[in-house]
């Protein structure tokens, strides 16, 4: 699969590699389209999906400074998805008896193996955002984020509601992005912050 690269794409890494965080916004909007389709395709679920595009776009923002040297970034970037992909199907390959293909297919494109210590890092932040949430909206914000609830099913849930969990989440995602950008890169904030990979 080929990605079709923006047609302002050097535009647009130049000023990324410079810090433009409104450039990095403009790139993610661009290709997370294309490229969550494709993650989609493979993984068939949407938390997945979203999990290694955006830490795609984290290790692009991490190597900003080295993007202007790539001869086709859009390439580069569906490398890193691909990759990521694969990564994934691997750890579940034994329970669809797939590990050997898959592991043959990884030695073979073994490209852009990166060190995930600093995405690591960056979900940890995330975690412990979480846990400064007053108890009501942490466990509104968990139940709709990790259990994939509907606001009607947490309403049912804790006998609150639909228009209190709404506003439980609103201040659990302001709260978490908040206390993320005090302590972040907020161009990295910004994509493990969304929800809108795919639309």
């Amino acid at each position: 699969m080929a990605i079709a690269p923006l047609h302002n794409e050097q535009e647009l890494l130049a000023k990324i590699a410079r810090g433009d965080e409104r450039a990095f916004t403009e790139l993610f909007e661009g290709y997370y389209g294309a490229l969550g389709e494709f993650v989609f395709k493979l993984t068939e679920s949407l938390p997945v999906t979203q999990e290694i595009v955006q830490d795609a776009f984290i290790k692009i923002w991490l190597k900003r400074e080295s993007l202007t040297e790539l001869k086709s970034f859009s390439n580069y970037l569906f490398i890193i998805c691909r990759n990521q992909t694969y990564n994934h199907l691997r750890k579940i390959a034994g329970e669809r008896n797939l590990q050997q293909q898959v592991n043959q297919y990884l030695n073979e494109n073994n490209e852009l193996q990166d060190d995930d210590v600093a995405i690591d890092q960056y979900r940890l932040l995330i975690d412990q955002a979480i846990d400064k949430l007053p108890e009501k909206a942490k466990k509104v914000y968990l139940l709709s984020r990790h259990e994939r609830l509907k606001y009607d099913e947490i309403a049912q849930k804790l006998n609150i509601s639909p228009e209190t969990v709404k506003k439980h989440i609103q201040y659990a995602v302001n709260f978490i992005k908040n206390d993320i950008n005090s302590r972040m890169d907020i161009g990295i904030a910004v994509i493990l912050m969304s929800s809108m990979v795919i639309r």
